[in-house]
């Protein structure tokens, strides 16, 4: 089983939680509003990792992120992450696309909608309003995809879901 940590919305703070939240991960998704760049440096001392522009990402960077990426989740399946899915083209979740991972509005979320599942990890940097300080974990095996999103602070359960997927 393939162990793929999910985190957005640093706004350039890595907390220490999460740092040991996501130790141990096959690779790591940042799902955007990144702040300051040395927080990829440090998550990709932590596994290989996958990350996007976000709204709040500006000024100059010595590489640039795209809007939306790709993670090969092995067996034709794709995970998809975009900073904002309402930004998400037309067409892009589908047969290959099996999970979407967006953040932006810090609210965790899990929920398959139309054989696609969908996540938010929240926001792993500094709290918004009363929302959880969250990321998330997605447990990739050859018949399922499920995922879970914590609450860094209290280790109380956020969301999750659960995909069955055909075989390959």
């Amino acid at each position: 089983m393939r162990r793929i940590g999910l985190i957005s919305d640093t706004h350039s703070l890595l907390r220490p939680e999460a740092e040991a939240f996501l130790q141990g991960a096959d690779a790591i998704v940042h799902a955007g509003d990144i702040g300051d760049r040395n927080i990829l440096d440090t998550l990709a001392r932590i596994a290989p990792l996958t990350a996007v522009y976000g709204n709040n990402d500006h000024g100059p960077a010595p590489e640039p992120l795209p809007e939306l990426d790709w993670l090969d989740l092995g067996g034709g399946r794709q995970l998809c992450v975009i900073h904002e899915l309402p930004r998400l083209p037309p067409g892009a979740a589908g047969a290959d696309c099996r999970v979407v991972v967006a953040g932006h509005s810090h609210k965790p979320a899990a929920v398959v909608r139309d054989g696609v599942l969908l996540v938010n990890p929240g926001s792993a940097g500094p709290r918004r309003f009363k929302l959880p300080v969250s990321a998330g974990e997605l447990l990739v095996a050859e018949d399922r995809i499920s995922v879970r999103v914590v609450d860094l602070l209290s280790g109380e359960l956020c969301a999750e879901a659960l995909l069955p997927t055909p075989p390959a």
